[in-house]
């Protein structure tokens, strides 16, 4: 069979770190390439709002302690 599927290709946000497909905007942020092109929170109620920004400052604290690394830690890797 010359017919077959194949699985779709995923890129990384470079905002958010979710996966995404290539040369789309990023459903959880809202960015494309580094600019805001929708804005996720202005369409959220404001409950949703609370639990979304909650998220967003959650994985921005964990790509902060991924990129800052001690000198200790450095020199462990």
């Amino acid at each position: 069979m010359h017919i077959f599927i194949t699985p779709a290709v995923l890129t990384v946000c470079q905002k958010c770190k979710a996966k995404v497909r290539p040369h789309t905007i990023c459903g959880h942020c809202g960015y494309y390439k580094g600019r805001e092109v929708i804005n996720i929170l202005g369409e959220l109620t404001k409950k949703e709002r609370k639990i979304k920004e909650k998220e967003m400052k959650k994985v921005e604290k964990e790509q902060t302690k991924e990129s800052a690394m001690s000198m200790e830690e450095m020199s462990k890797k």
